[in-house]
């Protein structure tokens, strides 16, 4: 399980760059209302960060919608 949370506090970090290119981690911090050292322990993938903090910063980036998805079950042809 842990070995997820790394790759997500890259996709994290990747997404900040890309949406807000002038902010480092002090500068979107502020903007999803968590301290920087939360943000960077969010960019490390740390399992410490409650799950509201990581959809406020899917929220601010425009991705809640993907967020919205993490437990929705795929369907298939064969379902009924």
């Amino acid at each position: 399980m842990t070995d997820s949370l790394p790759e997500l506090g890259k996709r994290l970090s990747a997404a900040r760059k890309d949406r807000f290119p002038k902010d480092g981690v002090r500068g979107f911090a502020p903007r999803i209302g968590v301290s920087v050292s939360t943000l960077v322990k969010m960019e490390q993938g740390k399992l410490s960060v409650s799950l509201a903090n990581y959809f406020e910063a899917a929220r601010v980036l425009g991705l809640e919608d993907q967020f919205n998805l993490l437990f929705v079950l795929p369907t298939s042809l064969f379902d009924d």
